[in-house]
């Protein structure tokens, strides 16, 4: 038997996990890492801490399995899409990295949309642009940081940065950089007038050769097997943008298929053989699959605001609930369960990272009194956080038909209340994935094509994928999810003048 690893970088947690060929997660270690907001609006990382944690992830979860390192026969990435790191010609970071919930060149966007560029960029892209994109990132550094944008010699994404330093060769992945807006999605290349739109004609010769998920993208080096464990030599696969990673892991591989990722990032997407050019849904890029795209809709509005509410609100809860040998979700979940959705009308905006409204929102409870308690509020954030998602899924749904069930993966896929609030929303059948590290697990994946297991990504699919229940609407709630979806939107609506007031 031989064994793949899958390495996973999402906005605060580096994870690696070491899979065998049938998809089993063997071992997993997971390393928090820091993130640095030195302003408002600013979340950046140092991408030496970055390597560190994440050569500590590899050697803990081979530590972990006992898995001999000599049965390792690959390993590749998975990595939160956008955001910006860069690396100088000595291969040091020419400045921090940036993760994917920085808003900081917000401003650039709103120019774009108001001058005309915005068209332009779609014409050629298909997606919206955002301000943690890399062209959004790298207009602010041409402008604000002129050294370090000077000085840089290669654009990466997060994965891209970490297999920079197990090979010492320099890549990209068209699933990463085709969603960031660097990619013509019509010629599948870089495209020189589109960095002339952006302003950013000379960040051209910083592009990295363009690489499939699975391609060969060099080897482990001597000196990256001593820092990580793995053995050098074994090829090292370019790897994906997590939404594909998780997307693959769930077994995307048709147009039938819709998949939902609720963890930091509110990830809602499906496959297609054409991209939608009609400007319905935010984000076209090419998937995994060679042939096929993915229609994405995305904000960082997901389970992520819940761990915020538990962090900062439930401090005591959490600390009873480890002494008694429990766990906190365990309590959040009966709290929720315990108040019938008719009985609450408190709304959470789920914009504590970000926004899929406005750059500018902010996270917000709304139609708070003196009766209601902590439970409500977790109701709402629940709630609050599914309705983000259909916010996404109804721009889906109107350039497909409705699919026979959604796959659900992320956090919020080990809630048994929340699954079934995700299946009342939508009023779709829900499944859910096998609960293991699924950004990992794409990797995984990719890195078993690298190395001969498998041939392609559907024959992964067949043999590593579970799903482990699905989960039945219920029509009763259909109407009740409805009007209280109808006042969530409200209170957005409603607030849509207000955020430029909290700029700062």
């Amino acid at each position: 038997m031989k064994y793949l690893m899958g390495i996973d970088n999402g906005g605060t947690f580096s994870k690696a996990a070491l899979f065998d060929e049938d998809g089993r997660q063997v071992s997993v270690a997971s390393v928090p890492t820091v993130t640095l907001t030195p302003r408002s609006g600013y979340t950046e990382r140092d991408m030496d801490e970055l390597w560190s944690v994440n050569a500590q992830a590899v050697r803990q979860a081979i530590e972990k399995s006992g898995v001999s390192p000599e049965d390792i026969a690959g390993v590749s990435f998975s990595g939160h899409g956008k955001g910006l790191y860069l690396v100088d010609e000595e291969g040091r970071p020419a400045y921090n990295g940036i993760i994917s919930t920085d808003a900081r060149a917000w401003a650039y966007v709103k120019r774009w949309n108001e001058d005309g560029t915005a068209r332009k960029v779609y014409e050629k892209t298909f997606q919206e642009i955002l301000a943690c994109q890399p062209v959004s990132i790298l207009a602010w550094l041409r402008d604000n940081e002129p050294e370090a944008y000077a000085r840089a010699r290669y654009i990466f994404a997060v994965k891209d940065f970490i297999r920079f330093r197990l090979t010492g060769e320099a890549y990209a992945d068209y699933t990463d950089f085709s969603g960031g807006n660097l990619v013509n999605l019509t010629t599948h290349a870089y495209d020189r007038e589109l960095m002339a739109l952006f302003g950013l004609e000379d960040a051209y010769v910083k592009l990295p050769e363009l690489r499939h998920s699975y391609d060969v993208c060099g080897h482990v080096t001597e000196e990256a097997s001593r820092e990580t464990g793995l053995p050098a030599g074994i090829p090292v696969a370019a790897g994906m943008f997590d939404v594909n990673a998780c997307g693959i892991a769930s077994g995307l591989s048709d147009e039938e298929q819709m998949c939902m990722v609720a963890g930091t990032w509110s990830i809602n997407e499906f496959i297609r053989k054409t991209p939608v050019t009609n400007g319905s849904v935010a984000l076209n890029s090419m998937f995994c699959i060679p042939g096929y795209y993915l229609v994405e809709e995305s904000s960082p509005t997901s389970a992520g605001n819940m761990e915020w509410f538990i962090r900062n609100l439930m401090s005591y809860e959490k600390a009873e609930a480890k002494a008694a040998g429990g766990s906190i979700y365990d309590l959040t979940n009966k709290l929720v369960e315990d108040i019938d959705p008719k009985d609450s009308n408190v709304i959470f905006l789920p914009f504590l990272n970000g926004s899929n409204e406005d750059a500018l929102a902010k996270g917000t409870f709304v139609g708070l009194t003196a009766f209601h308690t902590k439970a409500h509020m977790l109701r709402a954030v629940y709630e609050g956080i599914v309705f983000s998602h259909w916010t996404h899924v109804r721009k889906l749904l109107a350039n497909r038909e409705k699919p026979k069930t959604v796959r659900l993966s992320g956090g919020a896929a080990n809630s048994r209340v929340w699954v079934q609030m995700f299946a009342d929303v939508l009023q779709i059948p829900v499944s859910v994935i096998e609960d293991k590290e699924l950004g990992a697990q794409g990797a995984a994946m990719a890195a078993g094509i690298a190395a001969g297991i498998y041939p392609d990504f559907p024959t992964a699919i067949e043999r590593t994928v579970t799903i482990t229940q699905t989960v039945e609407p219920r029509p009763e709630y259909a109407e009740v999810y409805r009007k209280k979806y109808e006042t969530y939107r409200a209170v957005v609506d409603g607030l849509g003048a207000a955020w430029e007031h909290f700029e700062n």
